[in-house]
């Protein structure tokens, strides 16, 4: 088949006067019902004839996927959680408000683990059913992967963008911590939660992030500055930028291929102009995986505790275990993950002085096989406790044929700057095309 359509290629097709926005909601609506059947990506999607499609706006004719934890007032949001099976919000999530208002049109909602935490839905992996496609946002990388939708939502609180997007062969961007709205999108622990994207290309995802970014009146607001993208020209790729290499503690739990694949991707970028160098980074940064661990146990216990005490027989184990990990966590610990958080946030753009972005792993190998555990985080916890933007890219295929990537980063609020770096990468390196699963 041939690859589907990024979102700016069908903008640009649309005001070339080569594609209907109509007709290409309905297309993709039209596979999504073909493929749902053992794909499992949503939770709820309207008829493909009730379907809104807006004749003007920045996102006119561009269907969207949405993680079920984003309120919807026109579909059921039920979180992962069958205590929410029934739940209809009354108002959209604000990034969902946003996306109407530009013409956007909501495809459906995707499958979630419970509560964007650890128990899973029934999506697969679009390239091997036999495979888990990484959570939480499990059906928002799997319905980009499969050519559903050119752009969808997702969340992450340790892992739950960069993961699954790497797992599915996608381009997986979290931002920088609150740059995009979280009015409306269930918490799991508000001071790691970002709200990220999946897309086909780096500069569907700078597009996005310069619509979505926390807006006032309709404009982006004076959090980041501004993403220099347009429908035209995409994003200008920043030129032979300095690249620093890091390799956590943890790197030993990177399989085999994962690490050809990225010391592949490494040699490729350096061919082409690239200054690639070893980083290293205090050892007080990976504190910061326990930070992280320390943050999200005890927030959860708070927003969770009375919901597995009021509804045990409809909440998992593993909710419950999170919520009595973070009960146990004492005031003095809980306000020193915040201290480190905060220090190392501030500190990380003095670290990386002189580099454009690091280089790292975003999984520790291809997704593993069977559906009821959703990956390995590790690559992804330090990175989302700082906040900082941090995006995947699909550089290699395993000898299994599921898809490998690579991750970047930048410092906080550098979004522009990393999505620029990413763009010079992606034409670099070549992703394989997308072979689904009959």
């Amino acid at each position: 088949m041939s690859a589907p359509l990024g979102m700016l290629q069908a903008l640009r097709a649309f005001r070339a006067g080569t594609l209907d926005r109509k007709a290409y909601v309905q297309a993709c609506a039209t596979r999504a019902e073909a493929l749902e059947g053992w794909l499992h990506a949503f939770t709820y999607r309207p008829a493909a004839a009730a379907l809104p499609v807006a004749d003007s706006g920045p996102l006119a004719g561009i269907p969207v996927a949405v993680k079920d934890i984003f309120a919807t007032a026109d579909m059921p949001t039920t979180n992962g959680s069958p205590v929410y099976a029934d739940h209809l919000p009354d108002a959209d999530a604000a990034v969902v408000a946003r996306i109407r208002n530009l013409g956007g049109t909501v495809l459906g909602k995707t499958v979630t683990t419970e509560f964007a935490w650890r128990h899973p839905g029934p999506t697969v992996n679009p390239w091997n059913p036999a495979h888990t496609p990484g959570g939480s946002s499990s059906g928002s990388a799997a319905a980009v992967a499969a050519g559903i939708a050119p752009l969808a939502l997702g969340s992450q609180t340790i892992g739950s963008v960069i993961r699954p997007a790497a797992y599915c062969g996608v381009v997986g961007y979290k931002p920088s911590f609150g740059a995009v709205p979280r009015d409306g999108v269930h918490p799991l622990a508000g001071s790691l939660d970002h709200v990220g994207f999946f897309t086909r290309h780096v500069e569907d995802a700078a597009y996005a992030l310069s619509l979505l970014a926390g807006s006032h009146g309709g404009t982006v607001d004076t959090l980041l500055p501004r993403i220099p993208v347009d429908i035209d020209g995409g994003i200008a790729p920043l030129a032979a930028p300095r690249l620093g290499i890091v390799r956590p503690p943890y790197w030993s739990r990177v399989d085999a291929e994962q690490n050809a694949a990225f010391e592949a991707a490494l040699a490729t970028l350096r061919k082409a102009g690239a200054r690639v160098e070893p980083l290293e980074l205090p050892g007080t940064y990976w504190h910061g995986t326990q930070g992280a661990e320390t943050l999200l146990a005890a927030e959860a216990a708070v927003i969770f505790g009375d919901l597995v005490a009021r509804f045990p027989d409809r909440t998992s184990t593993p909710l419950k275990d999170l919520v009595a990990a973070g009960t146990g966590i004492s005031a003095p610990d809980y306000i020193a993950a915040c201290r480190l958080q905060a220090r190392l946030r501030h500190d990380i753009a003095g670290h990386m002085a002189g580099f454009d972005a690091i280089v790292t792993a975003p999984a520790t190998g291809p997704a593993p096989e069977g559906l009821g555990y959703t990956g390995d985080a590790v690559c992804c916890s330090l990175w989302t406790f700082l906040g900082v933007p941090a995006i995947t890219l699909p550089v290699a295929q395993a000898a299994n044929g599921l898809p490998l990537g690579l991750q970047l980063l930048a410092g906080y609020r550098q979004d522009a700057h990393l999505l620029r770096t990413a763009a010079w990468a992606e034409a670099q390196l070549t992703a394989p095309a997308l072979m689904l699963s009959a």
